[in-house]
């Protein structure tokens, strides 16, 4: 069974940075490629950044050269530095596999840019 457990949002104000967090049990990090996901207030659930079983790496242009996401496989842990964040960063973020266990996403976490 998928679980995955997302932390590390808070209110940070623009520019900041965050590390959010994703413990993921049941999942083969060296079989399934791993995604950040987010969703703004009134907005589609979006993939924001990606790492493949391979270890390869992709994100939205929107966030090129400010988010890098990485993983921990003796932890089973998935992880999004955020630096110079804007408020348009402003989401609910959740992780969850490429293309995503649709019935094991988590609670998520929020991350809120405000001044």
């Amino acid at each position: 069974q998928v679980q995955l457990v997302e932390s590390g949002g808070g209110l940070v104000q623009p520019g900041g940075s965050l590390r959010l967090s994703c413990a993921a049990s049941g999942v083969i990090f060296s079989i399934h490629a791993m995604g950040w996901y987010r969703q703004a207030p009134g907005e589609e659930r979006e993939l924001v950044a990606t790492i493949t079983s391979g270890g390869r790496t992709n994100s939205l242009d929107s966030v090129k050269g400010r988010f890098t996401i990485s993983r921990d496989t003796v932890k089973n842990t998935v992880y999004l530095q955020m630096n110079s964040l804007k408020p348009e960063d402003t989401a609910v973020y959740y992780c969850n596999a490429v293309p995503p266990f649709v019935r094991s996403w988590g609670k998520g976490t929020l991350v809120t840019v405000s001044s």
